[in-house]
């Protein structure tokens, strides 16, 4: 076991590139192209392991993260989060060093970067197929054909396709059939746009992108590029969603016990909102929770069900629900393992990982 002193965000490096490797088969047994979105993990290191898979071209939610990956000489790069105008030096920074690809939904969008781009840029338009976050209605074909004008009037401009994230496939809460329905809906909406525009853009591209649909569906005709991110890592949440089992999951927290109270079934962890994030899920009674306490074992942790549970967190402190028999054999100085509910953003608040070889890995 690793020894901690503080909370730390544990790796297991088998399950994680078992994760990626069920990424990689599953998209060239369907004949697609994987361009995984990088925000969950952020890192270098993990970067390394698809790339030794055989992936080069990778999603990310922010120039700031393509610059990041730019300097690990990833050179396909696709920014998954609407154009911020504000940003053209980086723009033309990254994209004088890779493939660079933009997402807008408005005409307004590309003119205010137009004569301000220096270098080839590929454009998606993004399109909204049920989440109701970003994008256009696939049927608003008036906002599509004014965009596409736009950049075809712009010789440094390269439309590449259509781009969308069923995020709300996160509703699932574990049924099976709502994924699958999020997934065909998704599809009603981008296949289309396909079929009227191919013959105009012969090497168009239909992007689609969330971890759930993509983890349980398997009929992709169609779309030609999928883009899980969550997938890496896996967490509660997509266990509760019911795209992945819990021994799955490749990453928990370590925390040290700080204090217990057996006689109110509580332990008391290092271990809160700054370091897990405030994102929830809950128990098959319906019992709100912040993240599932998992058993160490010598070479990472068993997932089966403990009975404990994280029932809240404030800034440093988690209060865990133990049972008073628990409590009582835990002792202070002793590290639990916990499984978040959110891998992204318990990743994001940590900032760096533990390996369970003891290696610390650095991220953005």
């Amino acid at each position: 076991m690793v020894e901690l002193i503080e909370p730390s965000l544990l790796v297991d490096e088998k399950k994680c590139r078992r994760n990626i490797k069920k990424m990689v088969d599953k998209a060239a047994a369907n004949n697609l192209q994987l361009r995984p979105h990088f925000k969950t993990h952020q890192s270098h290191h993990i970067g390394s392991w698809y790339r030794n898979m055989g992936v080069d071209k990778i999603t990310v939610s922010s120039l700031k993260m393509a610059e990041y990956f730019a300097a690990d000489n990833w050179r396909d790069i696709t920014v998954s989060f609407p154009l911020n105008v504000l940003e053209i030096e980086r723009i033309n920074k990254v994209a004088g060093k890779v493939s660079l690809n933009l997402l807008v939904d408005s005409p307004e969008a590309i003119e205010k970067v137009a004569g301000k781009i220096k270098s080839k840029v590929g454009f998606f338009i993004e399109i909204d197929c049920g989440y109701r976050r970003t994008g256009l209605d696939p049927g608003n074909l008036d906002t599509i054909e004014k965009i596409l004008a736009l950049l075809d009037k712009n010789r440094d401009f390269e439309f590449k396709g259509f781009l969308t994230h069923a995020g709300h496939s996160y509703k699932a809460a574990g049924d099976r059939e709502k994924i699958l329905s999020v997934h065909r809906e998704t599809k009603d909406g981008m296949i289309p746009l396909k079929e009227r525009y191919i013959s105009r853009y012969p090497d168009l591209v239909i992007s689609d992108g969330d971890t759930p649909t993509f983890s349980v569906a398997g009929d992709f005709t169609g779309i030609d590029e999928v883009r899980p991110g969550n997938m890496v890592f896996y967490d509660l949440a997509q266990n509760f969603i019911g795209s992945c089992d819990k021994d799955e999951i490749a990453i928990a927290m370590g925390c040290p016990v700080v204090a217990k109270y057996p006689h109110r079934d509580e332990i008391v962890v290092y271990g809160g909102g700054e370091h897990f994030s405030k994102d929830y899920s809950f128990l098959p009674d319906g019992t709100k929770h912040y993240g599932k306490v998992a058993t160490p074992v010598t070479d990472g942790w068993d997932a089966g069900e403990t009975g404990m549970y994280v029932k809240s967190l404030s800034h440093d402190h988690g209060i865990i629900h133990a049972g008073k028999e628990k409590a009582e054999k835990l002792s202070i100085g002793d590290i639990i393992y916990i499984l978040p509910v959110h891998a992204c953003l318990t990743a994001a608040s940590m900032r760096s990982y533990i390996l369970l070889s003891g290696e610390r890995i650095e991220r953005l």
